[in-house]
């Protein structure tokens, strides 16, 4: 049996997982922004953070910022996928509740 990846949902996380483990996450703010994205290395390369991303976008209806900090692999990450960084000076957002 092939171990399929699945999505699960929460307010303001979407988890990518199989079986076995959490292949990734994704935070995020109702108007899109991204605060923070992690896909596990073993799993890297194969399309699950632009399934995260595109899932952002589908629950939000907007294609939000990327959240500073963001690390040289996530600026390369988000400007391949054409989502804006956020200014550094930018103010923070409230959590979803």
């Amino acid at each position: 049996m092939k171990d399929e990846p699945f999505l699960e949902h929460s307010p303001g996380v979407v988890l990518i997982r199989n079986q076995n483990t959490t292949i990734g996450y994704c935070r995020y703010f109702e108007n899109g922004d991204v605060e923070y994205i992690f896909v596990n290395p073993l799993y890297r390369r194969k399309g699950h953070g632009s399934t995260l991303l595109r899932e952002v976008e589908k629950i939000t209806g907007k294609t939000g910022q990327a959240q500073q900090p963001i690390s040289p692999l996530g600026r390369r990450f988000f400007s391949a996928h054409g989502v804006p960084l956020q200014d550094e000076a930018a103010s923070q957002h409230e959590p979803l509740k």
